[in-house]
């Protein structure tokens, strides 16, 4: 069904699903998935559309909370985005949780839909005390593209372009898009499922920045975000709790996609 026109879109996941880091929690998040969903209801105007997803699930929580709830639906297209909350981890089954990933691909195919994924990108580029988890999320990106293979499962790959790490296209915390990273992310995803009026515009570079830090700013900008934002989610582990937890999806059923979610979406 790539390219034709879809009547019912399900988005499963986690934070960068559910849309952290583009909009708040406040007035509200947008996200990638939300982004697509009005793209395709452009030329598709009986969509509907549901997000499932929720900040901090891992792999396997995923699919236990995410995949019936999706296959009740029926979608005609769905996107599966799951596994930096478990890479994240330092200790992690990469076969398990592309497991999982393969689990949700194999029942939503069988079931006719359209089911598209995404490369994530180096970490370790946007910031150099996540270069060892850097390691672990290409070795993942590599078996969720020969998962992804077997059951004709369509790959975005936002990873292979340089302009993926660009520090403009993430938010403060390094570790979700910002507005502009989720519309690129969304445009990516387009053109792999083939939708009208999409194209490889995402894969541009920005324009250059002249300005260049001093190494002495740089140092202090990852203490600064090691503390602000690294302290914090290590705190989390160690008391074994999750920034998602008691929250639920935000848009959990199926329901209309409105034009415009009212504030101005960024160029690509």
């Amino acid at each position: 069904m790539s390219g034709s026109a879809y009547l019912r879109y399900v988005a499963l996941g986690d934070s960068q699903t559910e849309g952290l880091g583009d909009g708040d929690d406040v007035r509200g998040l947008r996200g990638w998935a939300d982004r697509l969903a009005e793209q395709v209801a452009r030329h598709s105007p009986g969509l509907r559309y549901a997000n499932l997803a929720v900040r901090g699930r891992k792999a396997g929580q995923v699919r236990a909370e995410q995949l019936a709830p999706a296959l009740a639906m029926r979608p005609d297209l769905a996107t599966v985005v799951a596994g930096v909350n478990d890479v994240l981890r330092p200790s992690v089954d990469l076969d398990e949780v592309v497991g999982h990933l393969e689990a949700m691909f194999a029942a939503l195919t069988a079931q006719g839909a359209t089911v598209a994924t995404l490369m994530f990108p180096d970490v370790g580029r946007i910031t150099p005390l996540a270069r060892p988890v850097g390691r672990r999320v290409l070795a993942l990106n590599e078996r969720i593209r020969e998962a992804a293979g077997r059951y004709d499962v369509v790959v975005a790959e936002t990873a292979a372009h340089p302009v993926a790490t660009d520090p403009r296209l993430w938010s403060a915390d390094r570790l979700h898009a910002g507005p502009l990273g989720h519309a690129r992310i969304a445009a990516a995803v387009a053109q792999s499922l083939g939708l009208p009026d999409s194209d490889d515009s995402w894969t541009r570079p920005l324009p250059v920045d002249g300005a260049r830090a001093s190494a002495l700013r740089v140092v202090g900008a990852e203490l600064r975000w090691a503390g602000t934002f690294l302290g914090p989610w290590l705190g989390r582990r160690l008391r074994g709790r999750s920034s998602g937890d008691g929250r639920q999806a935000k848009r959990p059923t199926l329901l209309p996609v409105a034009s415009s979610t009212g504030y101005t979406s960024p160029a690509v």
